[in-house]
């Protein structure tokens, strides 16, 4: 059964017929290039060659080269690559539906398609001629009863039919017909094979296209990172702000009114934010997000005051002289140590930065006191990863880790990298 399963398969695929209208359309767009190439070649060879002792080898041969070499041509037109491609994807299947739509451009040869589109044009004009002659065969020998009249022998196609035997003429028929799709289905497997070599990316489109999402994804990450240590930030000490206020708002107005202005500070921060963030996604022209550097540590410090935090911080060195890349990231990663502590601290959590600056590193930590849940998450969540990826970009060393009652964050990062 499984024999005749694999036998019959090809009679049943809606592909091979797919595939047979492929290798027809080839052979219909052979037919003006052909045509043209015939009338050339007749004019060139008319003095030279007579038809009556040489035939029409040579000129039918070289007006199909000839053709062939123009259609071919034609893939270099705007556009026409492109629809190539995707009628292959559509009507051939195969391996070539499932490569990535990669635009082929300067990367790899450009004489693939047009090779591909010559042997498209070639060989179906071959699967045209045998389409018409083994459909016509068929037909002809399906009607072997119905032609005879009261003869008891008839002569079809050189074959002479007799009596009983002119019955056999339409199984002799179904037979070229289901020959003609095997056939048919071979060709139409062997182009759907090749079609990937010719109109496939090449490994230079590959590498580029891998090239250029692999510099998206890194933008993306960038922007992702972004979002979490300035918006996650502004967002937790507005939070503790807000709830601070609440509980204050009866017996100390006046601390809830200071907490919601600096609420209402917090908020303009992050729609700035946001709006170059979001900017940076449509690839809008947009204001410049603020670099925010160790200068503007005091500030960072004062926002998580106002939340309730008890901040205190020692600062040695000349932090002024810090690199700029190396300030800024140095700011982000406080920022996020800060924002976990008042995250998992809460509203009068006790937090310590200590910032050291010599001429061959700068040191940070930050340090509060550890909830008893955080005492085994070493590695931490989204902004603990964040943070590890920026001190390694800057060839420095993290440890974040429970130490005498403290959840303690130490980064040391060289002042010229790595």
């Amino acid at each position: 059964m499984r024999i005749i399963r694999v036998l019959v398969a090809p009679l049943r695929s809606g592909r091979t017929y797919l595939r047979w209208i492929y290798l027809v359309l080839g052979g219909v767009l052979f037919v003006p290039f052909l045509v043209a190439t015939l009338v050339l070649v007749s004019l060139l060879f008319s003095r030279d060659v007579n038809p009556e002792t040489s035939g029409y080898g040579v000129p039918g041969l070289t007006a199909v080269v000839l053709a062939a070499l123009l259609g071919a041509a034609t893939a270099q037109i705007p556009g026409v690559r492109g629809q190539q491609a995707q009628l292959s994807r559509s009507l051939l299947g195969g391996r070539l539906a499932t490569e990535p739509n990669i635009q082929q451009g300067t990367h790899g040869p450009r004489l693939r398609p047009g090779g591909w589109l010559a042997l498209h044009l070639v060989v179906g004009f071959g699967v045209s001629l045998l389409t018409m002659v083994g459909l016509t065969e068929s037909a002809t020998l399906a009607m072997t009863p119905l032609t005879g009249g009261d003869s008891d022998t008839i002569l079809v196609d050189g074959a002479w039919f007799s009596g009983g035997w002119r019955w056999i003429g339409p199984l002799a028929g179904v037979a070229v017909l289901v020959a003609l799709v095997y056939v048919v289905a071979a060709l139409g497997a062997g182009a759907a094979r090749l079609a990937p070599l010719f109109l496939g990316p090449s490994a230079a489109d590959r590498l580029a296209a891998a090239q250029a999402h692999a510099a998206e994804l890194t933008e993306r990450n960038r922007i992702a990172a972004e979002l979490h240590d300035s918006i996650g930030h502004v967002l937790s000490v507005v939070a503790l702000q807000a709830g601070a206020a609440t509980r204050v708002i009866d017996h100390d107005p006046e601390f809830a009114r200071t907490a919601l202005e600096e609420i209402a500070e917090q908020a303009r921060t992050a729609t700035a934010e946001l709006d170059h963030v979001l900017g940076a996604l449509r690839q809008e022209e947009t204001a410049t997000a603020p670099q925010r550097t160790l200068d503007d540590l005091a500030e960072l410090v004062a926002a998580a005051r106002a939340a309730g935090a008890d901040v205190r911080v020692d600062q040695t060195g000349e932090l002024g002289s810090v690199p700029g890349v190396l300030s800024r990231e140095l700011y982000r990663i406080c920022q996020e140590a800060i924002t976990n502590a008042l995250r998992h601290g809460g509203a009068g959590a006790t937090i310590s930065v200590e910032l050291h600056a010599t001429r061959e590193r700068v040191l940070l930590r930050v340090s509060n006191p550890a909830p008893a849940h955080r005492a085994t998450r070493s590695r931490g969540g989204r902004g603990m990863r964040s943070m590890r990826e920026r001190v390694r970009l800057l060839g420095g060393e993290m440890e974040a880790r429970a130490h005498d009652g403290e959840w303690r964050l130490t980064v040391t990062i060289p002042r010229k990298g790595r």
